[in-house]
């Protein structure tokens, strides 16, 4: 098969699902088999094409920190414990939390939301957004705006589009601390430490001492 071919029908194939997917949304959950319903959703965005820049050039790059509450038991006491969800990089080592590319067709926090099914597979309630940092691309030597948002995840899905090429985990703060390999990531995670700890009677799994960055 020619790669013109091969083209050709994977531009079918978006098309035909572009063109279903409000006709399911229309339909009851009963009516369509859940591998339909799931077949939009496990397809990444790919491409540049319409990524957003601002007018300095510098590429526009929205994410998440995804995490959720672990209830526990301590002295008979019941506490809430805070553990948060890393990925893998898709090349390279360490872990991260997942981000990427704010298209210029969706809002800022459509694109946080979208991102972090595409590479973790969790969906959930998007709540504030925690700064925007500065970085420089150590791939394609571009800098970038980096925006993070705070996300209680209430939705973990068994199959999402990068699961083949990413691994996830749950940790607590501290090893989040350890192993995030972005610097500007782990500002981040601080940045929702600081506004957990401030909002929420939440026993936090960190040593403040020694955890700057």
């Amino acid at each position: 098969m020619t790669g013109f071919s091969v083209s050709l029908i994977v531009s079918n194939f978006s098309n035909v699902a572009s063109y279903l997917s409000p006709i399911f949304e229309t339909i009851p959950s009963k009516v369509v088999p859940a591998q339909i319903e799931k077949v939009v959703s496990l397809v990444s965005r790919t491409g540049r094409d319409l990524q957003r820049y601002d007018n300095s050039g510098y590429r526009q790059v929205v994410g998440c920190v995804p995490y959720r509450y672990k209830t526990q038991q301590v002295y008979g006491t019941e506490s809430k414990e805070i553990e948060v969800l890393l990925i893998s990089a898709q090349k390279g080592k360490g872990m991260l939390f997942p981000k990427g590319g704010w298209e210029i067709d969706e809002s800022m926090e459509e694109a946080a939301l979208r991102e972090t099914i595409e590479e973790a597979g969790v969906t959930g309630e998007l709540e504030e957004k925690l700064g925007r940092w500065q970085y420089k691309s150590k791939r394609h030597n571009i800098i970038h705006h980096g925006y993070m948002f705070a996300l209680l995840v209430d939705q973990e899905f068994e199959r999402w589009p990068e699961a083949e090429m990413r691994q996830r985990k749950w940790v607590g703060l501290d090893e989040a601390r350890e192993v995030c390999q972005n610097w500007w990531m782990r500002e981040a995670l601080e940045a929702f430490v600081n506004l957990k700890c401030n909002t929420e009677e939440v026993e936090i799994e960190a040593n403040e001492s020694g955890n700057d960055v």
